[in-house]
């Protein structure tokens, strides 16, 4: 008989009425951090959970109806299901905690926009840290009940799935999504329709559907051009993440920002503070902009009104890293767009130029458009202010608007449930809401050292059972023996896991230089083939389809780990995901982090590894710099930037053979006659109570609030006011000062003075030539330190000027009387900068002239 052509249906269960709300709880992503919810589908049908990628949504879609039934006349699952409900209602409900969330205004509403969203694996939206830090900046606004809804794109095959064949060669898949899978919905309108929005691009309209996300509180919206009414060509723009050449890079970059706006509008959803994270979605200021031209207001204005509530977050510690695009492909896109701001051309293309390069740049076009901006640890900050140095050319980097916070990790995401239990067991059900008490947390060294360590070596034999199933796996795809499975898996030993341990997972890209340890042959053999004391070494990561370099250092680790002397000791473990890396982070003994320095914006694998008590051993770049305290880890001090990079990694990987033999191994195996070493439990008790408070996504999201959110949301209706009146007072004053700037001088007219004594009074007095401008329009300023070699901006004290109300053939006068409180040689400087108090910050007109 012919088979013919297949065909498939799907036959989906009846959930039984006692059961019902299982739907709400695969359709709303708290599951993602809800590690209950997750065990909960998982133990209905253990197999096809797993065959579903954890997906309680395809789960329930796929599962026996026979097992729904007999759920629910088990009494120990509905114990448990009722239990979960009761925390999930719980959680729902609960009353606004006193946080800095509760000083928002009643209608604030924040809009977050980012390219990609990292919830969980069965969401795959995602392709790595940018995509993770905001899923876990989203989920800690749930939990302050922040007003919140993120922004972003709806991938149809998301980023890759990643294999290893037996070469060590990457191969590369990518597989349709399907959406009736996901825990997500169309939005649709009162009548029932789906909530489409139109998209201009060059000689057509792209169609966009809305889809909308659950996490607890949070509403994330995401578009999606995948529909009937759209060529091919436009089907194809939200199919890949981080796929494609520049063409599709800056279509997906106008649907997500001006596509954005608008479906946000046609949600009704006003927001009062808007935050972009990275640059991508730096388009949607134009948007913005363009509205308020079309209500009556000049461009000037309404780029003011725009961006005084906008929020910027870069990632990028390289100029290379930001997206650019040239000025013939942003003609070909915004031509229209420009006759509508009614600007000129060279006025759009200004807003995306920079000094060196005459693309339009989208990290200017973010910083340009918005008044506060941040990197993402303090290195990172001051990296960037350097890099963006040329938009404010008259300011020094470590003064400009670009300031940083530091990126934190979502603790009930990445904390293994084991921690949980045992939190609940000695410190109280309180923890959860002491996240960021430092002192609360010096509390975990009373949990006593062998029920510590239990938890400890639980989490290691649960994470080499996955490691072990990931390899049998692979080992099986690639046709390999049973027998080499074995070797390769001699000490991969979960019932027995004394072995020290070492993880390192991440983006296999160059400057993260996965392959430092190896950069000395014979020292590693020395460390990690010694009989007595043992090293288990294990690799992970994804390298981007187009990185060649990253694919090569995949490979040479697979070279490594083939050497008869390092199988079984050295494991590269394919499929980087999500679920990977909790079980990495939780149950590794030491977490490596090896960047050329300063090039690791932040990082956060070593912050979750860090709360689940393995301990740091990295390079001081990116979140360790500030994290480490000389007791919680250990630390690789980067060379000088400019040092020759054989050179560098030469030094650094010395650094790091000796740390790991002269103190990290013997460490480990200073066991008592309980079988472990009470200075490393010692030290991992340290590293949790010191990083677990500080770098948890609670605390990162309540800077952001105090230091962006609130202001922005005054500065924003301070602008609005009687019709954008401060918006265009602001934009005609800087206009004025634009103007006349160049014709701004300073002259110092008092006699100085080298030597007094203490208590003595000093009088300075300066005349300055302000070509139109009034005094109220500067400041002047005295600024003054001790004599130092390099002294920083924060070691001057500021003094200002008074203007004297008069006005000389030489100028404004202004004066100062000073009786110094410092004694020693102080350093002195003058100068005079512009100043309106309706700005956000002082220096951002980047304009400043020294005497």
């Amino acid at each position: 008989m012919s088979p013919g052509t297949p065909f498939t249906i799907e036959v989906n269960p009846k959930i039984p009425p006692r059961l019902a709300r299982l739907e709400e709880l695969a359709n709303n992503l708290w599951y993602s951090w809800d590690r209950s919810t997750r065990t909960l589908f998982s133990r209905l049908h253990p197999a096809l959970w797993k065959a579903v990628g954890h997906n309680p949504k395809e789960f329930l879609e796929r599962v026996d109806e026979s097992l729904l039934l007999k759920a629910a006349e088990d009494q120990v699952f509905l114990s448990n299901y009722n239990s979960i409900l009761s925390a999930y209602d719980s959680y729902h409900l609960e009353l606004v905690s006193n946080n800095s969330g509760s000083e928002l205004r009643p209608h604030d509403q924040i809009a977050y926009f980012c390219f990609e969203f990292g919830l969980h694996e069965s969401f795959p939206i995602y392709s790595g840290g940018l995509g993770i830090l905001a899923g876990d900046h989203c989920k800690a606004a749930s939990d302050m009940h922040l007003p919140f809804v993120g922004v972003g794109l709806l991938y149809r095959k998301g980023y890759f799935f990643q294999t290893i064949d037996g070469e060590g060669n990457q191969q590369v898949a990518y597989t349709d999504s399907d959406f009736d899978d996901f825990p997500i919905a169309p939005v649709l309108r009162e009548d029932g329709s789906e909530i489409h929005v139109e998209v201009e691009l060059p000689k057509r309209k792209v169609m966009v559907k809305v889809w909308m996300a659950i996490l607890g509180h949070v509403r994330l919206y995401l578009l999606d051009t995948d529909l009937h009414e759209n060529s091919l060509q436009d089907r194809n723009i939200t199919h890949q993440l981080y796929g494609g050449d520049t063409t599709m890079r800056i279509e997906q970059e106008i649907i997500l920002g001006i596509g954005g706006v608008r479906a946000l509008q046609e949600v009704s959803v006003k927001p009062t503070v808007w935050h972009i994270n990275e640059g991508h979605a730096a388009f949607m200021m134009l948007e913005r902009a363009r509205n308020l031209v079309r209500q009556g207001l000049d461009f000037a204005s309404a780029h003011e009104a725009v961006a005084v509530n906008t929020v910027f977050t870069t990632h990028t510690a390289v100029p290379a890293g930001h997206d650019h695009f040239s000025e013939a492909m942003m003609e070909t896109y915004f031509e229209e767009f420009y006759h509508d701001l009614k600007i000129t051309r060279e006025e759009f293309m200004a807003l995306g130029h920079t000094q060196k390069d005459s693309d339009f740049n989208m990290t200017a076009l973010a910083i340009r458009g918005t008044r506060s901006h941040n990197g993402v640890s303090k290195i990172h900050g001051g990296v960037s202010a350097n890099i963006c140095r040329g938009l404010w050319p008259q300011i020094e980097p470590e003064e400009n608007p670009l300031a940083y916070i530091t990126n934190g990790v979502h603790v009930p995401t990445f904390l293994a449930q084991e921690w949980s239990t045992m939190f609940d067991r000695h410190l109280g059900y309180e923890w959860r809401n002491k996240l960021c008490d430092t002192e609360y947390w010096s509390r975990i060294d009373k949990i006593p050292d062998h029920l510590f360590w239990s938890v400890r070596q639980t989490l290691k034999s649960s994470m080499l059972y996955g490691v072990r199933d990931r390899l049998a796996i692979q080992n099986f795809r690639n046709r390999r023996s049973e027998t080499h499975l074995d070797r390769m898996l001699k000490f991969t030993d979960p019932i027995n896991p004394n072995i020290l341990t070492l993880g390192f997972a991440r983006r296999f890209a160059t400057y993260k230089r996965a392959t430092l340890l190896f950069e000395n042959l014979d020292r590693l053999r020395e460390i990690i083939l010694d009989q007595e004391h043992p090293v288990l070494l294990i690799f992970a990561g994804k390298a981007h389809p187009v990185d060649v370099p990253g694919q090569d250092l995949i490979r040479r680790i697979s070279e490594f780990a083939s050497l008869p002397e390092f199988e079984g000791r050295l494991l590269l473990v394919e499929g980087y995901d999500l679920r990977l890396a909790r079980r990495l982070v939780a149950g590794v003994d030491v977490w490596l982090n090896n960047p050329v320095y300063p090039l690791e914006a932040s990082g956060t694998s070593g912050m979750k590894a860090g709360i689940n008590g393995a301990i740091n051993l990295s390079v001081l770049d990116g979140w360790w710099g500030e994290g480490y305290d000389g007791k919680n880890g250990w630390a690789i001090k980067p060379g000088p930037e400019g040092m020759d990079p054989a050179l560098r990694d030469k030094q650094e990987s010395q650094t790091l053979y000796e740390i790991l033999q002269d103190q990290v191994v013997p460490l480990y195996y200073s066991r008592d006659k309980l079988g472990y070493s009470p200075e490393w439990v010692k030290m991992v008790k340290h590293s949790m109570a010191s990083l677990l408070p500080r770098y948890n996504a609670s605390r990162m999201v309540d800077e952001y609030v105090n230091n962006f959110y609130l202001p922005a949301s005054r500065q924003g209706a301070l602008y609005v006011e009687n019709n954008f009146d401060n918006a265009r007072k602001v934009a005609a004053w800087k206009a004025k000062v634009k103007k006349a700037w160049s014709g701004i001088t300073l002259k110092r007219l008092d006699t100085p003075c080298n030597r007094i004594k203490f208590g003595d009074t000093l009088h300075f007095k300066v005349a300055a030539e302000l070509n139109g401008l009034n005094p109220e329009d500067v400041v002047v300023e005295l600024l003054i330190c001790r004599r130092v070699k390099h002294p920083k901006p924060c070691d001057f004290h500021h003094y200002s000027f008074q203007t004297a109300g008069t006005e000389t053939s030489k100028g404004h006068l202004f004066e100062l009387n000073l009786a110094p409180d410092l004694c020693g040689k102080l350093k002195c400087h003058i100068r005079i900068y512009p100043y309106h108090p309706l700005l956000t910050h002082p220096l951002e007109m980047g304009m400043m002239l020294w005497l």
